[in-house]
Formats: structure tokens, C-alpha cells, sequence
């Protein structure tokens, strides 16, 4: 007799914790339906799996939250500014999203952004942005779960094409009203 045979199974709690910073590093990047999503900066793409690790160790230890950081939700909204003009409200959720990432690369935030109203966010914008996170997370967890979804199904045998590469997935459903 193996031990393996007497190891308990994980729970969903813990397998959801692999499952998440797998999802981390292979999730696809979400991004604003627009013509524009394929001009995002390769330098702020190549940073998200690093926050997205980050965020998930700081989520699992807070015990709150979504995995999401301001560098994803900055790579989210960067092909809407291109598509027409933004609010005040957007443009401040925007540039307190590129401060923000930009502290996160340790790189120098241009004199002309590092005005006091792009730092600080009030209450209503914040919940803004915690629902930009949340529906970010809620799409990259729907696209994970298609992509096992047709994994398991060649898996068991039909003759079905599953794409292996990670892409940007647009999104079809309801955005949350700020955009």
C-alpha cells in the first residue's frame, strides 16, 4: 500500500488557489473592444503576469478583493482612449492607473502627469475602478474555464481544434457602465 493511496484529496479552496496563479501566468489579457487593442505597448504587457502574482498573493492574504491590479486595468482601458474623447472621470481613472503602474515598473512618471489629482481617487471613483477589476476577473475566469472546457473535450477524444496560444479576448457581455 502507497501512501499516495491515504493522501486526502485537495479542497476546491486550495485547487482554486493553484488554479489561480496558473490563471496568472496564462490567463489572456483583457482589453476594451476597439480597433486599437493591438497597439498596446508591449513593456506594459509583459508586466502583467508579475502584478497578477503579486495580486494574488495579496488577495489570498487579505482574504478580499479580486487578482486584478491597476496595470491590468490601465492595459483594459488604454485602446478606449484612442477610440473618443473620455470623461473627467475616466481621464482621472485612467492617469491614476498609469501613476500607479508606473510605480510598479519603477519607472519615472512624466512632470506633467504627476499632478495631485491623477494619486488619489474619492470613494465613488475607487468603487468605479473595483468594478473594472471585478469585471476583468469575471472574464478571464470565463476564458479560462472555456479554454479547459475544450482542453477536457480533446481530451476525451472528439474532433474538436483547441488553440493553445494566448490571446486577447473581446468581450461580448455587458461592461460596467463607467465605460
Amino acid at each position: 500500500m502507497t501512501l499516495a493511496g491515504l493522501q486526502p484529496k485537495p479542497t476546491k479552496e486550495e485547487t482554486g488557489w493553484v488554479e489561480n496563479l496558473v490563471g496568472a501566468l496564462t490567463d489572456p489579457i483583457i482589453v476594451f473592444p476597439s480597433p486599437w487593442k493591438d497597439d498596446i505597448p508591449e513593456d506594459l504587457k509583459k508586466q502583467i503576469p508579475l502584478e497578477r502574482l503579486i495580486m494574488n498573493i495579496k488577495v489570498e492574504h487579505d482574504g478580499k478583493g479580486v487578482p486584478v491590479g491597476d496595470l491590468e486595468a490601465l492595459v483594459y482601458m488604454f485602446p478606449r482612449t484612442m477610440d473618443s474623447p473620455m470623461t473627467d472621470e475616466q481621464n482621472r481613472l485612467y492617469f491614476y492607473c498609469f501613476n500607479q503602474a508606473m510605480k510598479f515598473m519603477h519607472k519615472e512618471v512624466p512632470d506633467d502627469l504627476k499632478l495631485k489629482r491623477y494619486e488619489e481617487l474619492t470613494d465613488y471613483e475607487m468603487r468605479q475602478l473595483d468594478d473594472l477589476k471585478r469585471f476583468i476577473w469575471d472574464r478571464r475566469v470565463k476564458a479560462r474555464k472555456e479554454r479547459a472546457r475544450g482542453e477536457t473535450t480533446a481530451a476525451a477524444g472528439e474532433t474538436k481544434t483547441v488553440n493553445h496560444e494566448t490571446k486577447e479576448l473581446e468581450v461580448k457581455t455587458v461592461q460596467p457602465s463607467f465605460f
